[in-house]
């Protein structure tokens, strides 16, 4: 299944962002920690070209602990500033503004030495959609100022946020990049909800989930779902789909005859797994660009 999105109004913000840089001190690109790479939109390199740039892993809280601080290690090793935060409970939140004023040090010192009074750093949040930036904005913020939602494209403007006296937030649409040189990004970035369900096939996406989560995370599958006989090979259709059966006839999804819905069980998989019912888990590891 080929996966793509790439609504009109993420053309306009690309363009947007490109036309705001020189007012910009520095980016904050924001990831979900569950999919750090697959939710690192490759475009922003060549948008945001050499400014100062502040990765924030959110959602840290339903990621696996042991690959937040790998993930970290690497962006760090890659020379990059990073944290991870919770943007829900506000978790390492209040460390942005300082972490960003630590990559402006030097220009800061030099307004100070001439005897100027540093004004509030001027960030840009970036990230794909449904990544958490409202949510942040607004606990950054201290109030709400930014739409929310649990779906993908609910920002569709820009506008500029104050962040007490340190910092002002130029906040944008979440923006995808039009063609998925890899699927299984494709399959992560649908798992977790960042694409409109209503463009996928919900069958295929809780399918992928299910044979990364058998070969990574069985332990926690089979508690969530009483699940008894671990998949011997995890690359076997057959067994994957016994697993998806088998949920969906403990969950109660059937149909006449005792068939299981598997749309449905599809569903009840999707929904869980983003919810982190199943515990906190991470869909894709460092590899070979994690700094040992």
């Amino acid at each position: 299944m080929s996966i793509q999105w790439f609504p009109g109004h993420m053309t306009k913000a690309r363009r947007q962002i490109q036309e705001k840089l020189k007012l910009i001190d520095v980016a904050i690109e924001l990831l979900d920690a569950r999919l750090p790479m697959s939710s690192r939109n490759p475009m922003i390199n060549d948008i945001l070209l050499n400014k100062p740039r502040l990765i924030v892993m959110n959602k840290s809280d339903l990621a696996d602990p042991d690959m937040n601080a790998r993930w970290l290690k690497s962006f760090r090793g890659e020379g990059h500033a990073a944290i991870a935060v919770d943007a829900s409970t506000g978790s390492n939140v209040s460390q942005i503004p300082a972490e960003a004023r630590k990559l402006l040090q030097e220009k800061i010192q030099r307004q100070i030495a001439k005897g100027m009074k540093p004004r509030p750093v001027r960030a840009l949040i970036v990230g794909i959609p449904n990544v958490g930036k409202s949510t942040l904005i607004n606990k950054l913020a201290g109030r709400t100022v930014a739409a929310t939602g649990d779906r993908p494209g609910v920002t569709k403007g820009q506008q500029w946020i104050r962040v007490g006296t340190e910092m002002e937030l130029l906040d944008t649409p979440g923006i995808l990049w039009p063609k998925f040189e890899d699927q299984e990004v494709g399959y992560r970035l649908a798992a977790t909800g960042a694409i409109r369900e209503e463009i996928l096939n919900v069958e295929d996406i809780a399918f992928y989930a299910l044979k990364y989560l058998s070969s990574h995370y069985w332990e926690r599958l089979a508690e969530r779902y009483g699940l008894e006989q671990r998949p011997a090979d995890t690359d076997n259709p057959d067994e994957i789909l016994s697993i998806m059966e088998d949920i969906g006839r403990k969950r109660g999804c059937l149909m006449g005859g005792g068939r299981i819905d598997l749309e449905k069980a599809s569903g009840v998989i999707l929904r869980e797994l983003r919810a982190g019912k199943m515990g906190r888990i991470t869909l894709e590891e460092p590899y070979s660009f994690m700094v040992e």
